[in-house]
């Protein structure tokens, strides 16, 4: 899985963040293995350093599935690894639900009344 990190100019995207999104990455996605191709984060400043508020940054993760369409999530916290670590969980959840709507069903061939079954009247 190929991990990139883009920041506003506000954010400090640096090996540290860098690091801390692949390793995060790696450590909570394993499970999708190689449906995962790559993960995309974007960081931003909302206020611009301008104004402190308690949800200044916001993080937006896209993770390209294989033959599905991006899964796209956004969180937003005080600081990038909040953020960061945030949208991850959210991004666990969407793309697990993504794969399930898209696999085959395991249940097509369940019980299906035959005709001699049929009660008789």
């Amino acid at each position: 899985m190929q991990v990139l990190l883009h920041t506003d100019k506000n954010i400090d995207g640096g090996v540290r963040t860098a690091e801390y999104l692949e390793s995060l990455a790696k450590d909570e996605l394993h499970r999708f293995g190689e449906h995962i191709t790559r993960l995309e984060a974007h960081l931003a400043d909302a206020n611009s350093h301008a104004k402190a508020n308690k949800d200044d940054i916001h993080c937006t993760l896209e993770a390209h599935v294989k033959g599905l369409q991006p899964v796209v999530v956004k969180d937003h916290a005080a600081n990038a690894h909040q953020a960061i670590h945030g949208a991850m969980d959210k991004l666990k959840r969407a793309v697990g639900t993504a794969l399930d709507k898209h696999a085959p069903r395991r249940d097509a061939t369940l019980a299906v009344p035959e005709a001699d079954d049929a009660p008789n009247a």
